[in-house]
C-alpha cells in the first residue's frame, strides 16, 4: 500500500531509497522529541541530530517537518499493524484473539509512548495539519478491529441492539486511553488488567 499524503495537498511520497533502518531511527527520534516538547516546539535540526543524520537527508528524503511526521506517522501505524495482523491471521477462540490483539496494541504503546501522546494529542484537534493522515490510518486500525469484532459475532450469540460502529469505535479508544492511564498515573497496572478492562465492552457484547 503506498504511503499517504500527509496535508490533504501534495504531499511527497516517501523516496525508494529510504531504508528501514534508517526510517526506525527517525521515527524513534522524533517520537521522543515530540513526547517531550510536542511536534510544534521540536526542529528537524533537533530530530536529525538525535536520529544521528544530516539535516540534509532528512530533507532529501522528506522535504519538510510535515512531510516527515505525516510519514513517521504511518511507520508507527504500519510496525502497530503488523502486530495486530499476526493475531487477526490465527486459528483459535475469536474472544482470546480479541484480547491478544488488545495486549498487542498495549504492547506498542509501551514500546512507543510518545507515539502514543501524539495520536491521542492530535488526532481529535481541529484543524490539524496531518487530519487527513490520521483519517486514513485511523480507518486501517479501525477495519482490524472491526474484523476481530465481526469474528467474535460470527461464533457467539450476541446483543444486536449494539451498534458495531460504535463498539470498534469505544475498544479502539479505550485501547489508547487504558494504555495511556497506565503508563501515565498507574504504572501499577499490569498489562493483564489493562486488557481485561477494555475487554469488558466485549463480554458485554456477548449473550450469555
Amino acid at each position: 500500500m503506498s504511503s499517504p499524503d500527509v496535508d490533504g495537498t501534495q504531499g511527497k511520497r516517501l523516496r525508494p531509497g529510504r531504508t528501514n533502518a534508517t526510517r526506525q531511527k527517525l521515527f524513534e527520534a522524533s517520537m521522543e522529541l515530540i513526547g517531550e516538547r510536542g511536534a510544534a516546539n521540536v526542529t528537524v535540526d533537533e530530530i536529525a541530530a538525535a536520529a544521528g543524520v544530516s539535516k540534509g537527508t532528512v530533507y532529501y528524503n522528506f522535504g519538510s517537518k510535515s512531510e516527515l511526521i505525516g510519514q513517521l506517522l504511518r511507520h508507527g501505524v504500519d510496525i502497530m499493524l503488523g502486530r495486530l495482523k499476526d493475531i487477526e491471521d490465527s486459528v483459535g477462540d475469536p474472544l482470546e484473539s480479541m484480547a491478544e490483539m488488545i495486549g498487542q496494541a498495549i504492547d506498542f504503546m509501551d514500546d512507543y509512548p510518545s507515539f502514543a501522546r501524539l495520536w491521542v494529542s492530535e488526532n481529535w484537534r481541529t484543524p490539524s495539519e496531518w487530519q487527513d493522515t490520521f483519517a486514513e490510518l485511523r480507518a486501517e486500525l479501525l477495519a482490524v478491529v472491526g474484523s476481530a469484532v465481526a469474528k467474535v459475532a460470527d461464533a457467539y450469540a450476541v446483543d444486536a441492539s449494539i451498534n458495531r460502529g460504535s463498539l470498534e469505535t469505544a475498544i479502539f479508544g479505550a485501547i489508547f486511553v487504558v494504555g495511556l492511564d497506565r503508563q501515565t498515573y498507574n504504572q501499577e497496572r499490569t498489562r493483564e488488567q489493562s486488557v481485561a478492562a477494555v475487554m469488558a465492552s466485549m463480554h458485554g457484547y456477548v449473550v450469555r
